[in-house]
């Protein structure tokens, strides 16, 4: 019988493999083992968007939002993804920076998605609760 934790560690283990490990270490809630897995997959080029992204929301699952937004921009930088994967990364990491009180970088994300689909899921609805919350000049009223 193999061992479970040595098998982690296996330099054997192709990228492909260990991505897929990550996905099930990440659905098992054992964030931290599936990043470490997840992040020898992102050395293999064309599996590099899917398994930041995947570390991006392991990330986001642990509460570690600041390190979640790194791993989507990383997501976002890595080997050319779909514009559906593109779209895709974007929301999530525009709802990380949301939820971090970081308005104007959630607007410049929400509104590069509105551009490449105008109907995806409510990013309209988004913009403009966010837009309307932006600091305004008050004038004393007469």
């Amino acid at each position: 019988m193999s061992d479970p934790i040595k098998d982690l560690s296996d330099p054997e283990v192709n990228p492909s493999e260990r991505y897929e490990r990550g996905l099930a270490l990440k659905n098992a809630g054992l964030h931290k083992a599936a990043i470490d897995q997840l992040e020898m997959a992102a050395v293999d080029q064309p599996l590099a968007v899917k398994a930041y992204a995947q570390i991006g929301l392991c990330y986001k699952l642990s509460g570690r939002y600041e390190d979640a937004v790194t791993a989507f921009q990383k997501a976002l930088k890595a080997a050319p993804a779909s514009p559906k994967e593109t779209v895709q990364i974007l929301y999530v990491l525009g709802r990380t920076l949301e939820s971090l009180g970081r308005v104007a970088e959630t607007l410049e994300a929400y509104r590069w998605i509105r551009r490449e689909d105008a109907t995806y899921r409510d990013v309209a609805e988004r913009i403009e609760r966010l837009s309307s919350h932006r600091p305004t000049i008050t004038t004393k009223k007469s």
